[in-house]
This record gives C-alpha cells, structure tokens and sequence, in this order.
C-alpha cells in the first residue's frame, strides 16, 4: 500500500484573469466569499473587505441589487485590498454600471435576464474591459418559473429522480447559456452548479468537469449556520479537490463570512493546495484525564499565538502525560500540562516548566524565539523537512504522588 500518495492532478482548465488574481490553470486554488452588509455603506463595505482580506480572501463579491450600490464601487475598488466581484441578478444595468466603475468581475445569471440582447450587452462590456464573468446554475434558480409548460416538465423529472433530473437540467441551463458567450467569442468564463446537498453538488460538479474545461468554483449554498454548513461545505469541496476538480470556492455560511475565509483556508491547506502562513494548532479533546482549564488555554492561543505567529509552525497544545510526550515530539512548539503546570518543548527539547498562570505567555514567548530563529536560518520548521534540532521524547510528567510514567514506549 503506497502512503502519503500526492492528489490527483488537477483538471486542466483555461485561464481567467480577476484583477490581480489568476483562476484555472496552473493558478493556485483562490479562496473567495462575500460581504454581509450593503454596499452602498461605503465605510462600513470597505471594513469588512479589509476584514476578509486579512483573514486571508483572495476576492470579495460584493451585492449590487441598486444602482446606489454600483456607484458606490467608485469608492471601493480602488481602496479595496483584493479585487471585488460584482453580483448581479435581474437588472442588467447593474452590470454595466459595475462594470464602468472598475469592478474585476461580473457574478451573472442569464436565466433571470430574459432579453438575450441585454446578456450581450455585459458580455461586450466585459469582453471590452478583459472582465471574467460567473455564470451560476443553482439548485435554488434553476428550474423555469414562467413557461408553465416547460415548468410542468421539469418538475415531473424532478418528481422521478430529484437529483439526476436536477443535475440533467443544470447542464441543459449551462449549454443554453455557454451559447450565448460562444457566440459572442467570450471565454473568459467560470462555471458553478450549486446545492444544499452535498452529493448533488459533488455529482453536478463532477459532470461538468467532464463537459467543460471553464475553471469551476465550488460552493454549496444555503449551507446553514458555521455548525452544519461547515460539514456539508467540507464533504463536498473536500471530496472535489480531493479527485482535482475546483479552481476557487467559497464556503458559505449564515454567520460571519470571516469563519468562511478561515474554513475555505484550512480546507486548502490541508489538501496541501496551499501553503500556510501561519500556525498548525493542534490540540487534544476533552477526557477525565485533563488537570487543566485546557478549553481556556486553546482558545487564548487562537486569540494571541495564531494572531501574531506568521510561520507554519506546527504547535501542539495537549492537557494531560498520555497523549503529550508523542504529540509533542511530532510539534516544534508545544506544550503538555498536567497538575496546573506544564512543559514546553521546542522540537524535542525541554524549554520551561511553568504554572498554568504563566504557560500562555511562556509558549508565546517560545514562539517568538523559535520564528526568529526560522527566519535567521537557524532552524527549520519539522514539516516533513530536517530540522537542527535532534528530536528527542520529552520527558513525562509526574503523577500526582510523584511517581513517574514509564518512558515513552517502555
């Protein structure tokens, strides 16, 4: 059995161009989502741009249901950090009015514009400027709403097989308007199908991967709250980058689209689609072991160390002499406690002995020395890569008489 094997290749796809971002090709996996508030609220728009930016978005779409909301991209595309997507839906306008004001691309849906010579119209805007174009076959606006006869087709497929009959309409949708942009000779495109069912989604995507080489972005829609959403968003965008098929997603949640950003990031980075640029925390669960408040120490070090340590350091956090000596050898930073103190280690070496009190600052400080260290060339990051450090087990802890554990192993 071979282990650790790579991903499958990613699908060859062509290549778009959204400000300053790449999609497709060779282009890493772009991480994208969406602001919460309206965006004629020009200050209050660009702070949660700015928000999402830090949390690591590579786009922003932004909502433009008015032409208050388009004028006011004047003001934020060019005092925005990432590119901005626009998102249009029933008024062409909107998207030529976005599309003067600068915007880096265009999230349109053709089945809500009835008049085709109104879609060719942002199509030779688009075309003029090099703007990219989203076309969106969703679950949620996919079946027709005002041809009763067609309507009445439709939903007598779905009653036959609800999710083939969906995902054959999503690709009929998606050929009737991929037409359009090829007959304009327009192929600065991107494809998404979405869903509230994961395996829907997974099945869509996969067939229009085979139909298809326009760059893909995944997404399940209407996920729900972080709690739910996150493991449907995950089972399907995981599976489909898993198998190479995903050029840019977005995770979307009824909640802050800043959990969004920090999920879609983590998704990537552990497919190993992108890199990390700051620290791998990993922690053990709860059990009758624990003889800290560990909960409180986890969560101090996602509001500290991971806020301001920005190297992929892999920092282990465990609460009692079990499971602590082997996850610390395997960690640069990390710490075990036990008993209301703690030990820290740096790859393998004992660093500190501390009282619960003191062990946040303390493994703070030891973070901080040892990203100096990395970024001195004194020291490498254990990630799979030799480090200078001869990695050692750390001692246990004693138990509460004082008795030792048998060495690691023993």
């Amino acid at each position: 059995m071979e282990f650790n094997r790579p991903l499958p290749p990613r699908r060859k796809t062509r290549q778009v161009t959204v400000g300053n971002v790449k999609i497709g090709g060779d282009a890493p996996v772009a991480r994208q989502t969406m602001t919460s508030g309206y965006t004629y609220e020009v200050d209050q728009c660009l702070a949660e741009i700015n928000k999402l930016a830090r949390a690591g978005a590579d786009l922003v779409r932004v909502a433009v249901p008015d032409k208050r909301d388009t004028e006011a991209l004047r003001t934020i595309i060019p005092n925005s950090p990432v590119p901005i997507v626009a998102d249009v839906h029933f008024h062409f306008e909107r998207a030529l009015e976005a599309i003067e004001a600068g915007v880096h691309k265009i999230r349109l849906n053709p089945g809500n514009i009835q008049d085709r010579a109104k879609v060719r119209r942002v199509i030779a805007a688009c075309k003029e400027r090099g703007i990219p174009i989203r076309v969106g076959a969703n679950e949620g606006g996919i079946v027709e709403r005002r041809d009763k006869e067609q309507r009445a087709a439709e939903m007598a497929e779905l009653d036959k097989d609800y999710a083939a009959g969906l995902i054959r309409i999503m690709l009929d949708k998606l050929d009737e308007y991929l037409r359009i942009f090829e007959a304009e000779n327009f192929h600065d495109v991107v494809i998404s199908a979405k869903s509230p069912d994961p395996r829907i989604v997974i099945d869509a995507y996969t067939a229009i991967s085979q139909r298809y080489d326009y760059p893909l972005h995944l997404g399940v829609t209407h996920a729900g709250p972080p709690e739910t959403g996150r493991i449907r968003s995950i089972l399907a965008l995981g599976t489909l980058l898993a198998n190479g098929i995903g050029d840019t997603i977005r995770i979307s949640y009824a909640a802050d689209p800043v959990h969004e950003v920090e999920d879609g990031k983590e998704l990537l980075c552990c497919l190993g689609l992108r890199p990390r640029n700051e620290p791998e925390l990993i922690a053990c669960p709860t059990c009758g072991r624990i003889e800290v408040d560990l909960f409180k120490l986890v969560a101090d070090v996602r509001r500290t160390i991971m806020q301001e340590i920005k190297i992929p350091l892999k920092l282990a956090v465990m609460g009692c002499v079990v499971n602590g000596p082997g996850e610390c050898e395997g960690a640069d930073v990390a710490i075990f406690a036990g008993k209301g103190r703690g030990i820290i280690y740096v790859q393998g070496e004992q660093k500190a002995t501390v009282t619960e009190d003191r062990m946040l600052s303390a493994l703070l400080h030891e973070c901080r020395v040892f990203a100096q260290r990395v970024a001195a060339g004194e020291a490498k990051l254990i990630g799979g890569k030799a480090s200078d450090v001869v990695i050692r087990p750390p001692a246990p802890l004693p138990r509460a008489d004082g008795s030792l554990p048998l060495p690691v192993g023993g």
